[in-house]
């Protein structure tokens, strides 16, 4: 049995359809990968259009064409065997197949070629089992054998989770990601996937060749600010998000920061040091917006997320940072001030990248949550607003920060404003 890959362009697909009895099918294929995809067909002799591939950069795109393959018009019973037949592997003999077909039979003669067929009525005939209208098959001289195939459909975006998934609410829905490192680099593709209609990535660094080790960068782009990385490969594989990088200092532009959250519906911080979290926290409730804070502790031994709501019963990040030393817990803030591997102060480069990247896609999860619970939907409430996440756990640390076990996830609830905070006490 033939392990061929057919895919078939929507207009392709459509035009087969729409076609009468039979036609003719030109497609590109790579013998390496042995995968072909449809590229034109006709309604019987009629001239043959094109049926382009997407995208233009796919990489049949500069393969092979081969012209003189055909499609027909079929019975549905024809399509409940190419799926029986898939199911075991097996094939059937030419005069079997060839007596399914009323109109423009081609004989394979001494070669053979790829046909496409299509039913109408097989959904309707069989709609216990999930049956394609469009299906393959490899005619030899004396056999014909199912091929797989792959139907692109009319929207291969977020789209097609609609109904499945809130699409509408979150494609109306904005993040400020600040930090594009391993941490936020994972939670901007996480975010995409979610269907988040538009990322703001703020970063001033530049990808290194130390980074590649953990970042979601690979070495093409070394040299590259990360948010232009990132809104690279964000625009090719989710084009349905806008993304808009802007090389930014937190710090060192706050003023253009305030106008950026304006414009947001919650901000994501993955940037290292406590001074760009700590802008975060002031600068997000200043503007009444939902902060998601995500870091890795102790070299890397846990993750953290800590989501900060603007009301009035919940604390900024120093509050609950006080809270949590008063209750006798340690104070993370100044190890995450050391950089990782460089510098006079630094952290060893311990902490590894499926790790960070975990904490950032729980970052992403702990955004859409909230985002989606503010719109009404009551299965994204979070069971706190404090997590701690087991990477690679420690003996003897102080509570809440001795969770047990890999990947153990620990919430906590927010601590209120202290007395006097100059963030949480209004201006």
């Amino acid at each position: 049995m033939t392990d061929l890959l057919v895919l078939v362009p929507n207009s392709a697909a459509q035009r087969i359809r729409d076609g009468g009895q039979w036609g003719q099918i030109t497609y590109k294929a790579s013998d390496t990968d042995n995968v072909g995809a449809v590229i034109a067909v006709s309604h019987g002799n009629d001239p043959i259009l094109p049926a382009a591939i997407q995208p233009k950069t796919h990489f049949l795109s500069s393969a092979d064409s081969r012209a003189g393959h055909r499609w027909y018009r079929v019975p549905p019973e024809l399509h409940l065997l190419w799926w029986h037949l898939r199911k075991i592997r097996g094939g059937l003999k030419l005069d079997g197949f060839k007596s399914s077909i009323d109109a423009g039979w081609m004989s394979p003669g001494g070669g053979s070629y790829l046909a496409l067929t299509v039913s109408a009525d097989v959904h309707t005939s069989y709609p216990e089992v999930d049956i394609p209208d469009i299906a393959a098959w490899y005619v030899t001289p004396t056999a014909v054998e199912p091929v797989d195939l792959d139907v692109q459909a009319p929207d291969q975006g977020i789209q097609q989770l609609a109904g499945h998934w809130p699409v509408a609410d979150l494609a109306m829905t904005s993040v400020l990601v600040v930090g594009a490192g391993s941490i936020g680099g994972a939670a901007a593709h996480a975010l995409a996937t979610y269907g988040l209609g538009r990322l703001i990535l703020l970063d001033p660094d530049r990808l290194l060749g130390r980074n590649l080790v953990r970042h979601l960068g690979d070495a093409r782009y070394v040299g590259q600010r990360k948010v232009d990385v990132l809104k690279r490969q964000l625009s090719d594989l989710r084009p349905d998000t806008t993304v808009e990088a802007l090389p930014l200092d937190v710090i060192g532009d706050a003023d253009r920061v305030r106008a950026l959250l304006r414009r947001v519906h919650l901000v994501l911080c993955a940037a290292d040091g406590v001074a760009p979290r700590r802008v975060v926290s002031h600068l997000a409730r200043r503007a009444n917006r939902d902060a998601v804070l995500a870091c890795v502790l102790e070299d890397g031994g846990l993750g953290e997320i800590i989501r900060l709501r603007p009301w009035l019963d919940r604390g900024c990040l120093v509050c609950q940072r006080e809270a949590l030393v008063e209750d006798g817990a340690i104070d993370p803030e100044p190890a995450l001030d050391a950089d990782y591997g460089t510098g006079t102060t630094h952290r060893p480069m311990t902490a590894v990248g499926s790790d960070l990247h975990l904490v950032g896609q729980l970052a992403a999860k702990v955004s859409v949550a909230t985002l989606l619970e503010r719109r009404g939907h009551p299965d994204q409430t979070l069971a706190g607003e404090h997590g701690v996440i087991g990477l690679r756990p420690q003996p003897g640390l102080a509570p809440p920060f001795d969770v047990e076990g890999s990947a153990a996830i620990r919430w906590l609830p927010a601590k209120p404003p202290r007395p006097g905070c100059p963030t949480c006490e209004p201006a």
